[in-house]
């Protein structure tokens, strides 16, 4: 008669799987931490759409959201950063821009 296996967590196998499936780009990286690095309602006015070299653009709903958000860039990217473990971003650029959802 064959022995049954008790039952084993799945974190492990969850994060060798997750870890396979990170992002490939640094902005990627920086979409998929946006809402919980500056909050849902931040997030709900501003989304990332570009990068380059470091240089995150965010595309936000308005001018006005745009200067809004503007004014907060250095916690923002404290808080992006830190989200990332790493300082990836060197800048951010608030546009007047639909982001893409």
């Amino acid at each position: 008669m064959k022995r049954r296996r008790s039952p084993r967590p799945i974190a492990e196998p969850l994060e060798l799987l997750t870890s396979r499936l990170a992002p490939a780009t640094l902005l990627a990286e920086v979409q998929s931490v946006w809402p919980k690095a500056v909050g849902e309602g931040f997030a709900a006015y501003g989304q990332p759409v570009s990068e380059r070299d470091g240089v995150v653009t965010v595309g936000c709903v308005s001018a006005v959201y745009a200067h809004d958000l503007s004014l907060m860039t250095d916690q923002t990217l404290a808080a992006v950063n830190a989200a990332l473990g790493r300082p990836a971003v060197r800048k951010l650029r608030f546009t007047a821009r639909a982001p893409s959802r």
